[in-house]
């Protein structure tokens, strides 16, 4: 058979033509890589075969991913801290203060969430920052940042208080809510993605109609793709009243028309993923 593929059946990889040679579990779910194409003579007619595979094809276009996707009217900065056990709630406390300065000092960066990993990456701290504004008011607030004796104190001694650091330059999914200040009591689940390079046009237009079946108790806060930093990222950040509250949510959103869909076209697209359950800090906007 022309155009060798191979299909995930039930969590397991098979090659096709052991998949076409064996029957199929009733209600099995299958899905199959949107990189696969057929190369046959007949590849460009639709037919039973390209149906069978859902493959779905993109048109070429002059624009960059992140100009199709976004604004870059306001920027955003995720900060990944590592920080030492022993040192956790000694770090809050001069966070708390950095970020009031970084107000009081005009910088015109905003935070908008403050967290520690209660699942996930242990003693991690994970803060967000909106620059409205762009890319001007971003290369301000580093100035300020790199030059104010404040912080410079600041950062001395908070390196002694850190095993590793890492941050990242986001833009906003235009599809997904604006992150704004939430109300007690939440927990929140930062879902990170890593890519196949080329794909984010192809997530962006699967998850802008995925997430009309995820909007149950509010759970979408914020969606972001990287600009800077480690390339073809996706952060999703939702927020639930507890643990339960999430498993219900999440579980509900399969009887929706269209969340199957979005899995199924989205799945293929990823190399790696992670989940963490996050804790508000007291001074985040997020509660």
């Amino acid at each position: 058979m022309a155009g060798f593929s191979r299909t995930l059946c039930l969590g397991k990889v098979f090659h096709f033509s052991t998949v076409l040679s064996k029957p199929l579990a009733r209600n099995a779910r299958c899905i199959c890589s949107s990189a696969t194409r057929l190369q046959d003579e007949n590849a460009s007619k639709p037919g039973w075969f390209t149906n069978l595979l859902r493959v779905r094809t993109l048109e070429p276009s002059k624009e960059s991913h992140s100009s199709q996707l976004s604004s870059k009217e306001i920027v955003y900065e995720i900060q990944f801290h590592a920080v030492k056990p022993e040192a956790m709630e000694s770090y809050l406390q001069e966070f708390s203060k950095f970020q009031a300065l970084m107000q009081n000092k005009g910088s015109g960066a905003k935070l908008v969430g403050s967290f520690t990993v209660e699942i996930g990456n242990q003693d991690e701290a994970i803060h967000i920052w909106e620059y409205d504004g762009g890319y001007p008011m971003l290369n301000e607030a580093n100035k300020i940042y790199r030059t104010d004796k404040e912080f410079i104190d600041y950062r001395k001694h908070r390196n002694h208080m850190l095993r590793s650091r890492k941050n990242q330059i986001l833009l906003s999914f235009s599809f997904w809510p604006k992150p704004v200040p939430r109300e007690p009591s939440n927990i929140y689940e930062l879902r990170s993605y890593t890519l196949k390079p080329g794909t984010m046009i192809e997530w962006g237009n699967n998850w802008a109609r995925g997430i009309k079946s995820r909007q149950q108790n509010e759970a979408p806060v914020a969606g972001f793709f990287s600009h800077l930093g480690e390339q073809y990222n996706v952060h999703h950040l939702w927020g639930y009243k507890d643990l339960q509250t999430r498993k219900e949510t999440r579980e509900a959103a399969w009887g929706r028309p269209g969340w199957d869909e979005c899995v199924a076209y989205t799945v293929p697209l990823i190399r790696h993923m992670q989940s963490r359950i996050l804790i508000p800090t007291p001074f985040s906007p997020l509660q």
